[in-house]
């Protein structure tokens, strides 16, 4: 555990993911971004899926944060300790699950995964559910969820607060992720307190990246 959390500590870890629907879903794609990502000098990789964790495993040799992404509401991220197993098999690191308050039973899910000799990382929305997800004994929490869920603060910015808060409260890392899209706001996070920090979209999605320049045209 010590030997991840200090591998990816004060660097940049890239988000390597793609959905169904878009352009470069692909094991092989994800891959390619995730090599790319190490060799611009990124920390760690976070990806989604089996597929993808196992073809990024082959490739680089970075720490891999693993999730599984079923569906797009709800407990959608690693819903069930086995969709973490099966991660943690195709060579993740560590696993992210859905630490916010719609699951139920996340101290039972932690308890599985660590009777496997599997790290987690609790994805959580706010303050409250940050302070759960430790109760719960998860390794690390991340702010990937705030802003996404109904009960989060919705903002453009990421929410740099809820990770000052918990860095000060808690004695296990804060991940921040969310709206981290320049240099300067990777840089405002560790001011923050952040132990590491995720950037995905701006780096990984290029439609995403390329209607940032549409609409400033249009503005």
């Amino acid at each position: 555990m010590n030997q991840f959390f200090s591998r990816i500590k004060g660097g940049l870890v890239v988000s390597c993911q793609a959905l169904e629907d878009e352009p470069l879903h692909s094991p092989e794609i994800m891959a390619r971004m995730a090599l790319a990502a190490r060799q611009g000098g990124a920390v760690g990789i976070r990806c989604n899926g089996v597929e993808d964790t196992r073809a990024i495993r082959e490739v680089v040799d970075l720490p891999i944060i693993g999730l599984w992404k079923v569906g797009q509401t709800g407990v959608y991220i690693t819903p069930t300790a086995g969709h973490g197993l099966s991660i943690a098999e195709a060579g993740a690191d560590i696993i992210a699950i859905d630490a916010t308050k719609v699951r139920k039973n996340l101290k039972e899910d932690v308890t599985v995964l660590h009777d496997a000799g599997v790290l987690v990382m609790g994805d959580i929305s706010n303050y409250e559910e940050g302070i759960a997800a430790a109760d719960a004994e998860v390794d690390c929490v991340s702010t990937t969820l705030s802003g996404y869920t109904d009960w989060s603060p919705r903002q453009t910015e990421p929410d740099f607060e809820l990770v000052r808060l918990l860095s000060e409260k808690l004695s296990i890392p804060v991940i921040a992720e969310g709206r981290i899209n320049s240099p300067e706001l990777l840089v405002e996070a560790y001011s923050s307190g952040a132990h590491s920090v995720v950037v995905g979209s701006s780096i990984t999605r290029p439609q995403w990246i390329t209607s940032r320049f549409v609409d400033k045209l249009k503005s």
